[in-house]
C-alpha cells in the first residue's frame, strides 16, 4: 500500500509531563498531518480509516473509555477471508440471544519455568537482585530453526541474553560465544542495559531485517550513576539483525522513556511505535507509525494514544489511580490483540522503602482498525497474586509477540517479581522469574448457551472460501448452522434442519448439511450466518479455501509447524 504524505503544517506541541525525578518538563514534537490515499481508506475487514491517519483525537486528560469508531459505525459489508473471527466485541453480530463471557489465562502450575541461575542473573552488580526478566523482550517461534526463542534480560537492567525451547517450558542457555555464556549484548557502555525490545519479522523482505530490535540506553558512560540520578529521559537506537545475535549499528530515535516499544500490523503493512510517556495523569502511550521499521525511528508523527481509564479500578489497599505502564500488540488472526500493563502502585519510593515489588497487571484489549481498542473485560487476564512467597507476588510484565500458539492452546509467556532473592536480599526490582499461562486457542471471549437454545446471527459477510468451519465446546449440547440472504431469507439448502448437529469441543471442525460442505457457490455474495446453540460455547467461525481449516490469519509470535506468520496449514499444523 502506498501513502500519499502531504505536509500540511508543523505546529509545536508542548506537553507538560513528568520526569523519573518527578520534576516537570517539556516535551516537543512537530506534528505532521498525514493525508491517507484512497487505496488505504478501507481495511481488510471492510473498516474505513479517518483520512487523517494517525488519529489526532485522543486528549491525555479525558479519563473515560476510548471510543471505538468502527463499532459506532460499522460497514454495511463485512469481508471475512482473513483469519478466524473472534466474538471479542459486537463487530460481527447484528443479533443475538446468547451470552458472551470473557475468560482469563490459566497459569501454568509448574510456574516458574525459567529463573536466576548464571552469575549475570544472581546480579551481584544491583545487590543480588537475582533477576530474569522478559523487560519487553520478545518470545517468538522460529521456523528456520524449529526452535521457541526467548529475548530476555539478565539481571538487573543487565545484558540481553537468548533462551530457546521446543515445548516453552524447557528452556536452554546456549553458548553464542559473544559477550559470555548465553549473552548478546552486554550490560555497558553502548549495549544493553535497559528495556530492549524484539521483534521477529516473518515477513522480512531483507533476510539481514529478519529480527528488529529496540535498545533503551541509558548512558554512554558510568551506567551505574546515570540510573542512580535518573537525569532525563533515556535514549533509544534501532537495529536489525539476520540471526538476532549479530546487530547492526544503531540509528537513533525521538524521545520517550523506558518500556518503549514496537509491532508489526500486517493488516496495514505497518510498523507501530508504542511510546511510553509521563503526562498529568501518570504514565501514558504515544503512538508512531510508518511502513520502514528504520525510517520510522525520528517518531514525527507521535500522537497521544492510551492511558487507563475510569474503568480501571484502584487497588483497594493502595488507592493511587491506575497507569499504563506499557502497551504490547500482536496480529492474532483477524484482529490485533493489545496486552495493557495496568500499574497500581504504589509509588516507587514507597516501594523501595517497604522493600516490595510494586502492582502491575496483565489486561487485554482488542482492535480492528490498529489505533482504538476496545477493552469490554477489565479482569486481569494475568493476575499478581500480592502474596508474600510467591514468584508472581507483582510487577508482571509481557513480551514482544504476546502469545505463541500450539494446538489447541494459546501460550502467554510473564514476568512475575516475589521482591526476594535466593539469598534472601529483598527489593522492589528483586527475584523475577518467568512463567507460562495458557488459554484456550480463541479462547478471549465464547457466546455461551444453556438448556434453552439461543441464537447469534452475524451482519452480511462475504467470503472467497467454501468450508466453514467453527470452534465451539458443546459435547453435552449441540449447534446447528443455517446461511441467509441480506433480506433474512433461509437459503433452503443451507437451513439449520439439513445442518449436521455438532456434538463437540473442538477448536477447529468442519460444519456440513445434508448436501455437503461446499460453498463456493456463496462465495462473493452478501450472506449472513445464524447459529443455534444449545447447552454450548461458540468461540469463532471462519471460511477457509481449504479442507484443512487453515484460516490464512495471523498467529501471534509464531506456531510449530508452521513456516511463517500466517495459518495456511489447518488442522495439519496440530
Amino acid at each position: 500500500m502506498n501513502h500519499l504524505l502531504i505536509y500540511i503544517c508543523s505546529c509545536l506541541l508542548i506537553a507538560t509531563m513528568k520526569g523519573y525525578a518527578g520534576q516537570p518538563q517539556a516535551n516537543h514534537y512537530v506534528v505532521t498531518v498525514t493525508l491517507i490515499d484512497s487505496s488505504d481508506w478501507v481495511l481488510y475487514n471492510g473498516i474505513r480509516l479517518p483520512e487523517i491517519w494517525p488519529p489526532q483525537t485522543q486528549d491525555p486528560l479525558d479519563t473515560s473509555p476510548m471510543r471505538i469508531p468502527y463499532l459506532e459505525n460499522p460497514p454495511e459489508i463485512i469481508p471475512i477471508d482473513v483469519g478466524r473471527q473472534l466474538f471479542v466485541d459486537d463487530f460481527l453480530i447484528e443479533t443475538s440471544t446468547l451470552e458472551r463471557v470473557f475468560h482469563q489465562a490459566q497459569k501454568y502450575e509448574g510456574n516458574p519455568v525459567f529463573y536466576p541461575e548464571t552469575a549475570d542473573e544472581l546480579d551481584e552488580y544491583h545487590g543480588n537482585s537475582a533477576v530474569t526478566y522478559l523487560g519487553q523482550g520478545g518470545v517468538f517461534y522460529d521456523p528456520q530453526d524449529d526452535l521457541f526463542k526467548m529475548f530476555y534480560t539478565a539481571g538487573w537492567r543487565g545484558g540481553l541474553a537468548l533462551a530457546t525451547s521446543k515445548d516453552l517450558l524447557s528452556w536452554s542457555r546456549p553458548n553464542l560465544d559473544l559477550a559470555g555464556g548465553n549473552i548478546i549484548l552486554p550490560r555497558g557502555v553502548l549495549m544493553a542495559g535497559g528495556d530492549n525490545a524484539i521483534w521477529l519479522d516473518l515477513n522480512a523482505k531483507d533476510p539481514q531485517q529478519r529480527y528488529k530490535l529496540i535498545i533503551e540506553r541509558w548512558v554512554d558512560g558510568d551506567w551505574k550513576n546515570y540510573f542512580k540520578t535518573r537525569k532525563g529521559l533515556p535514549r533509544h537506537t534501532l537495529h536489525t539483525s539476520a540471526d538476532g545475535r549479530i546487530w547492526s549499528q544503531g540509528v537513533p530515535t525521538g524521545s520517550a522513556s523506558d518500556y518503549t516499544s514496537f509491532f508489526y500490523n500486517p493488516f496495514r503493512d505497518r510498523w507501530v511505535f508504542s511510546l511510553k510517556q509521563n503526562t498529568e495523569r501518570g504514565r501514558a502511550r504515544y503512538y508512531s507509525e510508518n511502513s520502514d521499521f528504520i525510517q520510522g525511528a525520528p517518531w514525527k508523527d507521535a500522537v497521544y494514544w492510551v492511558n487507563a481509564d475510569e474503568l480501571d479500578k484502584p487497588d483497594p489497599s493502595i488507592g493511587d489511580a491506575a497507569q499504563l505502564y506499557n502497551l504490547n500488540a500482536v496480529a492474532y488472526e483477524s484482529i490485533l490483540l493489545g496486552q495493557f500493563y495496568i500499574h497500581l502502585g504504589p509509588h516507587n519510593s514507597i516501594s523501595e522503602e517497604q522493600k516490595v515489588p510494586k502492582i502491575t497487571e496483565l489486561k487485554m484489549g482488542f482492535s480492528r482498525d490498529g489505533f482504538h481498542w476496545d477493552r469490554p473485560d477489565r479482569k486481569p487476564f494475568i493476575e499478581a497474586t500480592r502474596q508474600e512467597g510467591d514468584w508472581d507476588r507483582g510487577y508482571l510484565h509481557g513480551t514482544m509477540g504476546i502469545c505463541l500458539v500450539m494446538g489447541d492452546k494459546l501460550w502467554f509467556p510473564y514476568t512475575g517479581y516475589s521482591g526476594i532473592a535466593p539469598d534472601g536480599h529483598r527489593g522492589m526490582y528483586t527475584g523475577a522469574s518467568i512463567g507460562m499461562a495458557t488459554l484456550r486457542r480463541d479462547g478471549f471471549a465464547s457466546m455461551e448457551a444453556g438448556k434453552e437454545t439461543g441464537t447469534l446471527l452475524t451482519k452480511p459477510l462475504t467470503f472467497k472460501g467454501k468450508h466453514l468451519f467453527v470452534n465451539v465446546d458443546c459435547p453435552q449440547g449441540e449447534l446447528r448452522v443455517e446461511i441467509l440472504d441480506e433480506q433474512n431469507r433461509v437459503l433452503k439448502e443451507f437451513s439449520s434442519k439439513k445442518s449436521s448437529p455438532i456434538r463437540v469441543d473442538k477448536t477447529l471442525y468442519k460444519v456440513q448439511w445434508d448436501a455437503g460442505d461446499d460453498l463456493s457457490a456463496l462465495a462473493g455474495k452478501a450472506v449472513k450466518f445464524r447459529f443455534h446453540l444449545t447447552n454450548g460455547k461458540l468461540y469463532s467461525f471462519w471460511v477457509s479455501p481449504d479442507k484443512s481449516g487453515a484460516s490464512y490469519g495471523y498467529l501471534g509470535g509464531g506456531s510449530p509447524g508452521v513456516d511463517g506468520a500466517v495459518d495456511n496449514k489447518g488442522i495439519h499444523a496440530y
